[in-house]
């Protein structure tokens, strides 16, 4: 049956009326959906600003071993020249600075500005932080000012890239479109490492300018496609464009404007938007006090800051030297390593987040990182001969092993999963400040990691593995008793679940048809739970 578009209050209700009709019949709503051409697009587009993240991290870490770019911004010493930790700190860290900031403005721009036009404006940021840093000439601080502003860009994009993906993809991919954002993340640096690679060797400035002035071609890419691709579809529904918005899921699911389970998902949609309006108007501090909210919103800080604990990124900044002193006489081919088995298991996660729940792949994870950290940190500490690597050739060997199996470990559950998880733990009122203020904590603990590891490594060297085998292990308890299996539900229903406190253990048998209404979010009149405790007898 088809309906023409609403053209008059009158039709509009009539439309209504017929929508809500089709809605109380058995829906399965994945099931009903495809994968479209322009999903995956979007997915793929957006994913650039990962992409962008994961370049300008893995640039920096081979810079350090690059001749020119040592004689312009280090320090010259009786041996060369070479960084402090101090000021290596300070370069390798102001990155994630200027995301912490880039990341809690984001979800204001997002809800003034729409999702879509956020990325173009952070994506245009980083292009003013790319000129900085490329024209530097001997002054380390213009360099580490320049990565201060592209973080900005990064930070913003890490809020705005997972929620624009989220709130657009049909719920039987989104889990993947998601994860696509760290998958490009992995691309970045195996991309950056790859250019390291062919231009270290160069004498002069080429060998650290070529692989940064590369990054405003991936910042024009995204800013520019990314106004080619609709709006998110909740962000337009919420500011008055219902049309549009039901165009929108209809193409990404690749249905007719009016199947049943694009009429439940606009039902669901309108009835969360209505149940926001009858109450006040949403101030930033109601992501802790509103309903379910303190719950939800240091649930999703303790994950966004579980993913740089888990210590993949130790890897990532600083693995040149890590590596080098290992006693291997190319530092930069065991970075392009581990870079490809963190792409290659990076898209093996896409496969996990698919066909696996979140909980199971985030606690199996976390407990074989903490395996191999711990290998790790005794192998490095008490049988690797610091002063004459080349002498215990076998340890060597052990740590880049490890190395790799926790690159495995990390790119096939915390890598992609956590910005899915996050993705979908907030109500569409408070998701813009909820992820902003989660992603923040998972930069905030980049730069502790970023600035501090040198300082750390100095005074206790490869037993600071035992710091991150500790964490993996605590995040093991924290998806085990707070993390709700949300694989394949749509984010209204993952909503309910939450605000009805479905125990995390038990919630991959979750039924809502079983389970009753949610309980509002404001309050609102009981003629309309009446009428949604209808509608969810009927779809039982």
């Amino acid at each position: 049956m088809k309906f023409s578009k609403r053209k008059s209050p009158d039709a509009a209700e009539s439309h209504a009326e017929v929508s809500h009709a089709q809605s109380v019949a058995p829906v399965a709503v994945v099931d009903e959906q495809h994968v479209t051409l322009l999903a995956i697009v979007l997915g793929t587009v957006a994913s650039i600003g990962g992409f962008m993240f994961g370049y300008v991290s893995g640039q920096i870490s081979g810079y350090f071993d690059m001749e020119d770019y040592a004689r312009r911004f280090g320090e010259a010493g009786p041996d060369g020249y070479t960084f402090s930790a101090a000021r290596q700190g300070t370069i390798v860290g102001l990155l994630p600075v200027g995301a912490l900031f880039g990341s809690l403005t984001a979800g204001k721009i997002a809800d003034s500005m729409g999702r879509r036009m956020a990325i173009c404006v952070s994506a245009l940021s980083c292009c003013v932080g790319t000129i900085i840093e490329i024209s530097a000439n001997t002054s380390w601080v213009q360099y580490a000012i320049g990565r201060l502003i592209t973080g900005v860009g990064i930070g913003a994009l890490s809020v705005a890239v997972p929620m624009y993906q989220s709130e657009s993809s049909p719920a039987i991919i989104r889990g993947v479109l998601v994860s696509c954002y760290q998958l490009f993340i992995t691309l970045g640096i195996w991309t950056a490492e790859m250019v390291n690679y062919g231009t270290h060797d160069i004498s002069n400035s080429g060998s650290w300018r070529i692989t940064t002035g590369i990054s405003f071609l991936w910042s024009l890419i995204l800013g520019v496609g990314i106004l080619f691709l609709p709006e998110s579809p909740r962000f337009a529904y919420r500011v008055g464009r219902e049309d549009e918005a039901r165009h929108t899921i209809a193409r990404l699911a690749g249905l007719d404007i009016h199947a049943a389970s694009i009429n439940k998902e606009i039902d669901e949609i309108k009835q969360k938007l209505d149940e926001e309006r009858a109450g006040a108007a949403t101030k930033w501090w109601e992501i802790f006090t509103g309903p379910r909210m303190l719950y939800r919103t240091l649930l999703g800080m303790v994950l966004q800051a579980g993913q740089q604990l888990t210590g993949a990124n130790f890897f990532f900044y600083y693995g040149t030297t890590i590596f080098r002193a290992t006693g291997l006489s190319n530092s930069y081919v065991t970075q392009i390593i581990l870079g490809s088995v963190n792409v290659a298991c990076t898209i093996a996660g896409l496969w996990v987040v698919k066909r696996c729940g979140r909980r199971n792949a985030l606690m199996a994870g976390a407990a074989w990182m903490m395996v191999c950290f711990l290998v790790y940190s005794f192998v490095g500490r008490f049988a690797l001969d610091q002063t004459n690597p080349s002498a215990t050739p076998e340890a060597g060997a052990v740590l880049i092993c490890f190395s790799c199996l926790f690159i495995v470990a990390f790119a096939t559950t915390w890598g992609p999963l956590v910005w899915t998880v996050v993705a979908e733990l907030y109500p569409a009122r408070y998701r813009a400040p909820a992820m902003a203020i989660a992603t923040a904590s998972n930069w905030f603990c980049n730069f502790l990691l970023s600035f501090f590891t040198r300082f750390i490594t100095d005074a206790i060297d490869y037993l600071y593995g035992l710091v991150f085998a500790g964490c993996c292990a605590a995040l093991v308890l924290v998806v085990f008793f707070f993390v709700i299996e949300s694989k394949d539900r749509g984010l209204e229903e993952i909503d309910t679940m939450y605000l009805l406190k479905v125990n995390p253990i038990t919630s991959h048998k979750w039924q809502g048809n079983k389970t009753g209404r949610a309980p509002s979010t404001s309050g609102s009149e009981s003629a309309r739970a009446e009428k949604d405790d209808a509608r969810t007898t009927a779809l039982a």
